[in-house]
């Protein structure tokens, strides 16, 4: 009887081999020697009883038989990868995940994703952490944070860290209820521009700012902003207060309901863009239910 010694790892470079049709290539690919890698995959020949590749001077063919095995070898360490994020979500059935987010952009879908979470691992506690952006991705370098929830940045600034997109906010105008325009059913920027304009802080928050100086690039008028605030609560209070006027997310809407209307822009602006950020390595079972909760929730809002 023939003793069976596959490892995973022959696997791993047989598909590497067969995708690349080249050994050299296929050694760079997994950043392995080119002896080694050759040696391995003649050892899993030499075990499973046949040929998988068909050997040229500078390249390899896949056999009938290597074809076939190839599917197979996918489908073994698709179920490999499972059964360690199956396993890791158990191992971490009890402690903690630190997520940092913004109320404003948040909070249509974070509630319910929260519930989605805390149902299917009802031994991880979620700590929230309302912080800007900028704070986000400085705690996430140092492990503070393990997702942050926040606006789409420049793909420069974020590059050790990945993304994953969750929903699109349409940008509205946000006036006091009793605004010259508060009946409005859609306003142009050119009405927008010569009312004074309420913001974040462009120090607290960057990407807020540039998002509101940026709608008018185009525009021969600059906006003209009057104040700056350093949370939403006293962006709404302002607003309301007839200080000025504010370009906002749709999301806003559920943080300030009543105490302000909200317009669309004719034509429409350039939607936000609302994802998840984490750094770029393994992620744990509860960082992956966490996401796959928020990525379900997100879509329902829409």
């Amino acid at each position: 009887m023939l003793k069976f010694s596959m490892e995973l790892r022959h696997l791993r470079y047989f598909i590497a081999a067969a995708e690349e049709e080249n050994v050299s290539r296929a050694a760079l690919k997994l950043r392995v020697s080119q002896p080694g890698i050759s040696r391995q995959i003649r050892d899993l020949e030499q075990e499973i009883g046949f040929d998988l590749f068909e050997r040229t001077a500078k390249s390899l063919k896949l056999t009938a038989a290597g074809k076939v095995f190839l599917k197979e070898a996918r489908a073994v360490l698709q179920r490999a990868d499972d059964a360690v994020k199956n396993a890791r979500a158990v191992s971490v059935g009890r402690g903690e995940l630190h997520v940092g987010y913004a109320p404003s952009l948040t909070a249509r879908f974070l509630p319910q994703a929260l519930r989605g979470f805390q149902s299917a691992m009802p031994n991880i506690r979620v700590k929230l952490h309302d912080c800007s952006t900028e704070e986000m991705l400085g705690d996430l370098r140092v492990g503070k944070l393990q997702l942050a929830l926040t606006v789409r940045v420049e793909a420069r600034v974020v590059r050790e860290f990945n993304f994953a997109e969750l929903t699109r906010e349409t940008l509205l105008l946000a006036v006091a209820p009793k605004h010259k325009l508060a009946k409005s059913r859609s306003v142009n920027l050119d009405e927008v521009v010569r009312e004074p304009l309420i913001s974040y802080s462009r120090k607290d928050y960057p990407e807020a700012y540039k998002m509101v100086t940026g709608v008018f690039a185009g525009s021969k008028i600059k906006p003209r902003i009057t104040e700056e605030h350093d949370s939403v609560s006293s962006l709404i209070a302002a607003v309301e207060a007839g200080a000025g006027v504010a370009i906002v997310p749709n999301s806003l809407k559920c943080t300030a309901g009543w105490r302000l209307k909200f317009i669309q822009f004719s034509p429409a602006l350039q939607p936000v863009i609302i994802g998840a950020y984490w750094l770029k390595k393994p992620v744990s079972g509860a960082m992956e239910k966490f996401l796959q909760s928020a990525k379900e929730t997100s879509k329902q809002a829409d």
